[in-house]
Formats: structure tokens, C-alpha cells, sequence
């Protein structure tokens, strides 16, 4: 049986901020469901999406950091 998490819970979980959390939810950063106004998160589908290092993510440094450019992954 998946375990559901809160917003709230997730943050503290992935020791970020709840509003952080809710901007990768709505941007599909985060594996999340939205129900009503709330997000919800699957615990087994966060681990996976963290284990997988599926993240997109910006090089400091690079031409495209601060451009909102074309997001690389990592691998």
C-alpha cells in the first residue's frame, strides 16, 4: 500500500523548503498528484525519482545558468 505524503512532509523528508516543494510540483519536476488545492506525493515513486537522479539541472557556471535555457539531466 503506497505511502502518501503531505506537502509538508515531503519537504521535511527531502530537507526542503515547502514552497520549494510545491514550485518542482507544479513545474513536474516532482513525482506529485495534485488533489483539490493540495499536493500529494507517493513516498515509493520520491524514492525512485531519487535514486534515479532524474533531476533536470543547471551547471553553475555554464552559458545556460540564469538564462532558463534548456534544462540538461543528470546521469
Amino acid at each position: 500500500m503506497p505511502q502518501i505524503m503531505t506537502t509538508k512532509e515531503i519537504a521535511k523528508y527531502l530537507k526542503l523548503h515547502e514552497i520549494t516543494i510545491c514550485k518542482y510540483a507544479v513545474q513536474g519536476r516532482i513525482p506529485s498528484i495534485r488533489i483539490g488545492r493540495v499536493w500529494r506525493f507517493d513516498k515509493d515513486a520520491i524514492d525512485k525519482w531519487i535514486g534515479e537522479g532524474t533531476t533536470p539541472v543547471i551547471k553553475a557556471g555554464s552559458k545556460e545558468a540564469g538564462k532558463g535555457a534548456a534544462l540538461t539531466t543528470r546521469s
